[in-house]
């Protein structure tokens, strides 16, 4: 993994509340344990018409969304099953950060095991961020802050030991490994 410290990017939007892990990847998607190839079908009961054809009328189709990294979404967004699936899809599909005011936890661990950033911002910040789609915004890891175009500043919670991961670009395995000799030299001395 890459050390993930800041994302700047413009910001799609879905304001819908309660986005389920059945509806960021349907069930019938669930066939592969690889991660490759799930972005095409993040969101395709919303994505796609039943004939596979796109409708231009969501969020993701419209060429404004192109080279979006930020998905702001309504409250409680990952909620439902503990699909894992659920982030792959969206990082495949080119996102590196989920914006809202709630995000399931099982969700938002699944997320930042595999470097997607699950940001929980206050009312006022979701608001402004909702009514203005495609806003460019600065999110630091480091400091924890969402950064809007103005230079207002909101805080989000990012508990130490996932800081550390996604700064570093290791994961919960990756962490252990660095840490093989002094995990050695305790088991010698047990």
């Amino acid at each position: 993994m890459e050390p993930f410290t800041t994302l700047r990017s413009r910001t799609v939007v879905l304001p819908a509340a309660n986005i389920d892990t059945d509806q960021i990847i349907p069930a019938r998607f669930l066939t592969t344990t690889t991660r490759t190839g799930l972005g095409k079908n993040l969101f395709a009961d919303w994505r796609y018409e039943e004939s596979g054809a796109p409708r231009a009328d969501f969020a993701l189709n419209r060429p404004a969304a192109r080279a979006c990294q930020i998905l702001v979404a309504g409250r409680n967004f990952g909620c439902g099953s503990s699909r894992e699936h659920a982030p792959w899809a969206l990082l495949d599909y080119g996102l590196r950060a989920v914006v809202s005011t709630q995000i399931a936890d099982i969700f938002r661990s699944n997320a930042l095991k595999n470097a997607l950033l699950p940001v929980v911002v206050d009312e006022s910040t979701s608001n402004w961020l909702i009514a203005n789609p495609g806003a460019e915004i600065t999110l630091d890891v480091a400091a924890g802050t969402l950064t809007l175009p103005s230079g207002v500043s909101a805080q989000f919670p990012l508990e130490a030991f996932a800081r550390h991961c996604l700064l570093h670009g290791v994961d919960e395995l990756g962490y252990l490994l660095t840490r093989a000799d002094e995990i050695a030299a305790y088991e010698a001395r047990a």
